[in-house]
């Protein structure tokens, strides 16, 4: 009786209890759970903004859905196997998924309508009034600039500056690389270009995170000076961090509902570096009419976070160049109607293929042309718009697009090769002029142009910007366009040559002139007045040249003439 009691209780010690089947709810619970993780980790990298006027935020509830029903579908293949009928397992999957997948039809339905009633075809009316820009006098509104306020490079070139600034300090170029985002601002009443440096890789982050970005660089737009400006303390956030103090981490968990454009870098007028970001809103329907509301600024120190609606008056940039090339080229285009758009195309304009920057009345203006639909190569206007406020000017001015323009300037120099830069548009002697930089193979500029905008045939070259503007208005005065202005008596000096020097400047001779009594000297260049070669000390003449509006030791002669001494 003892062994059979025995032997009992060893075939219940033995016999394995049999796993008690996960239930509907307990599958239902696995999966939330791991689509909540997996949904975590995504939201995490891909930054999201939950928000129904983001397409991206479509694409993150769909994404969650399909993990739902892969995970609800593999905890499924236990119940499969348990019953071994399809049909069984079909009911049960149904059963599991099909929440999920009416949900998944749902976000698709409101995406696909909310697209439908915000293309041009239904709203061309309210794309067209995105941007309606003023009719504006160019001789009036657009004053002349002086010499200091005119950008001579262009942003390849300052890209090509700052790398060779960075290249020469030694402690930061093996840590750290420049960053090709430069920001035309206007600092201190100049155009400057300015960026920010980034971590060489992963290690050299990890290396100097704890003290961050030391330094940033600006790039002088006119004097050509390429500077490497060190903080005080390094910037912590910016868009070369990882992990939370990545600039776009940082600004979505602070505003985890709005829409961002493209942060910008700037500095402050105390040279405070912070990052600018504009905040996006939808204006038609769910997707359509893009627009900018406002902007956060980012301390790149800190990262304290501050929203504006309206952004201090040191802030330049605030609406992306392409944004307004693209809200101007639906007012063009559906002026008269959407459909005028396709067939009649009557009065249709749109923005030339490229833009530029101007700086006035220290705010950054966005510069492009406004041609014929049809592309003739004419224009028929151009544009001008506040990139901090979004004023937008158009200004009649029937004449050439900037690429004719800079065909016309590179056909005078062809014979060098030199290549013309993207053209700045300023008013020289009540004249829209197309103002660019001639530039060689290894992208040095060499030689300045203004082309008239109207007679693109109208070119003047000249080695320093105020030796073109003088052949320049030479040149309109010979052609009957504007009156050449004849020298004043602030603008020439006379006297015996007390000292002459000479030097090959960028392939050009150049000769450097003091008179007697003075300590300035004038410039002339061999290329322009071939006979200051033939001066001797000693010799008087009478020198026209231009001003400075601050003291300066150089001054740029337009010419000299030989006087009685």
């Amino acid at each position: 009786m003892d062994e059979r009691i025995q032997h009992i209780r060893a075939e219940r010690v033995k016999k394995p209890r049999a796993k008690k089947p996960l239930g509907r709810w307990g599958r239902a619970g696995i999966s939330l759970a791991v689509t909540a993780l997996v949904g975590l980790v995504y939201f995490y990298f891909v930054l999201p903004a939950l928000n129904f006027h983001d397409g991206t935020f479509y694409a993150f509830l769909l994404f969650l859905c399909v993990v739902y029903v892969f995970c609800a579908l593999l905890l499924s293949g236990t119940a499969a196997r348990e019953y071994r009928d399809l049909k069984v397992f079909l009911r049960f999957a149904k059963s599991q998924c099909a929440p999920v997948c009416v949900l998944f039809l749902v976000v698709v339905l409101v995406a696909f309508i909310g697209w439908l009633t915000s293309i041009p075809l239904f709203r061309a009316k309210a794309y067209r009034d995105l941007l309606v820009p003023r009719d504006g006098d160019f001789t009036v509104e657009i004053s002349e600039v002086s010499f200091n306020e005119i950008p001579m490079l262009d942003a390849q070139s300052a890209e090509m500056l700052g790398d060779r600034k960075m290249g020469e300090l030694s402690d930061l170029v093996s840590q750290f690389e420049v960053s090709d985002a430069y920001t035309q601002i206007n600092y201190q009443g100049r155009p400057v270009r300015v960026t920010y440096l980034e971590y060489g890789d992963f290690f050299k982050w990890l290396g100097n995170r704890a003290e961050g970005l030391p330094a940033y660089i600006t790039v002088d737009m006119v004097s050509q000076e390429a500077s490497v400006v060190r903080l005080p303390q390094g910037m912590r956030y910016s868009p070369s961090e990882l992990f939370n103090r990545k600039l776009e981490r940082h600004l979505r968990f602070h505003y985890p509902t709005w829409m961002f454009s493209q942060p910008t870098f700037e500095i402050d007028e105390e040279g405070h570096p912070y990052w600018i970001c504009p905040r996006l809103v939808k204006t038609i329907g769910l997707f359509g009419g893009t627009d900018i509301r406002g902007a956060v600024l980012v301390d790149g120190v800190t990262g304290a976070c501050r929203y504006y609606p309206e952004v201090p008056s040191w802030v330049d940039r605030v609406y992306p160049a392409d944004l307004i090339v693209q809200q101007y080229n639906y007012h063009g285009l559906y002026v008269n109607g959407f459909w005028n758009a396709i067939f009649g195309q009557r009065n249709v304009t749109v923005t030339t293929e490229g833009y530029n920057y101007v700086a006035l009345n220290d705010d950054v203006y966005m510069y492009t042309g406004v041609t014929s639909i049809t592309g003739d190569q004419s224009n028929v206007g151009f544009l001008l718009s506040n990139q901090r406020t979004k004023e937008t000017a158009y200004y009649k001015a029937p004449g050439a697009v900037e690429r004719s323009a800079m065909n016309s300037a590179q056909g005078v120099v062809q014979d060098l090769g030199y290549t013309a830069t993207w053209p700045l548009l300023l008013n020289i002697s009540g004249e829209p002029t197309y103002f660019m930089s001639l530039k060689d193979a290894n992208q040095l500029v060499k030689l300045y142009a203004m082309v008239n905008v109207a007679q693109y045939q109208v070119v003047a070259t000249g080695p320093t910007v105020a030796q073109c503007e003088k052949n320049y208005l030479d040149l309109l005065g010979s052609k009957g366009i504007a009156q050449a202005p004849a020298p004043g008596p602030e603008t020439q000096a006379t006297g015996a040559i007390a000292e002459i020097r000479s030097a090959v400047l960028d392939g050009t001779s150049v000769y450097f002139l003091r008179l007697e009594g003075e300590t300035v000297f004038y410039t002339l260049s061999a290329a322009d007045q071939p006979e200051v070669v033939t001066l001797n000390v000693g010799d008087a003449v009478t020198i026209f040249y231009a001003p400075a509006e601050t003291p300066a030791a150089l001054l740029s002669a337009y010419r000299f003439e030989r006087s009685a001494p």
